[in-house]
């Protein structure tokens, strides 16, 4: 029997983790040895910025958050963003710090429209949808297009470094009745995702996305971190895609961390001054 919605398929890159952490500052001010303890989280973060086997962590200054700053870092693979994550435990400034929220994932192409495709396909041969030929058609296909540089640049992504602005949110596609993602035909999930892609191809230039996929891994189903130079983009693009029937419909949105890319050494700069605008500006 054909299935009734076929899974589509994805293809994956490097780990992601990103971890909120809310400071107690009371604490902190009465700490011996501060600024050596600040210069020593300096040195550690700053370390773990570009690792020599891929992937990359930033330091995000959060504002208006339940957290005062976002690690984030990309690893080549699921071990090395654990060593990623021991690190940062084992730097000293931690101890004044409370892990508000992580999210664990890893970076995701989505094929809808190949498994769109294949199915169509199929049918048009008179297969069976779900049958060897079809997953070896469909694996071809995949891998074929997992080999372009569109994709290559969406599952190892690097930070645009003239875009200092960041926004991360966790999203679901819904699965409740009469609002299920899941029971959908592949054909109107490509349909729906393909008018969603356009969309925030508007914002080209003005706005880089990563896409980052967590089931299996976490309690939502998606990550997004955004990049701008303007915070305002992440209004207007947020604003624009919730209209799309894929969002409209089937969207559910977590909490939203928004904030600036900093050096360590400026994080711990505006912690040793008491600062609260110590980021460069462009």
């Amino acid at each position: 029997m054909e299935p009734a919605a076929y899974p589509a398929e994805s293809v994956e890159g490097w780990y992601a983790l990103h971890e909120m952490f809310t400071l107690d500052r009371a604490a902190l001010r009465a700490r011996p040895g501060r600024d050596a303890l600040l210069a020593d989280a300096a040195a550690r973060l700053a370390a773990l910025e570009s690792p020599t086997d891929g992937g990359w962590t930033r330091v995000v200054l959060l504002v208006g958050s339940r957290a005062d700053v976002m690690l984030v870092h990309f690893r080549s693979t699921f071990d090395a963003l654990g060593e990623a994550q021991r690190a940062v435990r084992a730097i000293p400034l931690l101890d004044h710090c409370r892990l508000a929220y992580s999210f664990l994932s890893v970076a995701e192409a989505g094929m809808y429209h190949l498994a769109a495709k294949a199915v169509r396909e199929a049918r048009e041969a008179g297969g069976k949808v779900g049958d060897d030929a079809f997953r070896e058609r469909l694996a071809s296909l995949v891998r074929k297009e997992a080999e372009t540089e569109h994709v290559h640049r969406r599952l190892y992504p690097e930070p645009p470094e003239d875009m200092p602005y960041v926004c991360f949110y966790p999203m679901n596609k819904k699965r409740e009745t009469g609002q299920n993602w899941y029971v959908l035909p592949v054909e109107e999930r490509s349909r729906l995702m393909f008018e969603h892609g356009m969309s925030g191809r508007r914002y080209a230039g003005r706005v880089s996305q990563i896409v980052t996929g967590a089931i299996g891994f976490d309690a939502w189903e998606w990550g997004v971190t955004l990049f701008a130079r303007d915070p305002l983009e992440f209004k207007k693009i947020v604003t624009e895609m919730r209209f799309d029937e894929a969002s409209a419909k089937y969207g559910e949105f977590g909490e939203f961390y928004v904030g600036r890319v900093a050096p360590p050494e400026q994080w711990v700069r505006s912690l040793q001054l008491g600062e609260t605008s110590s980021v460069a500006r462009p």
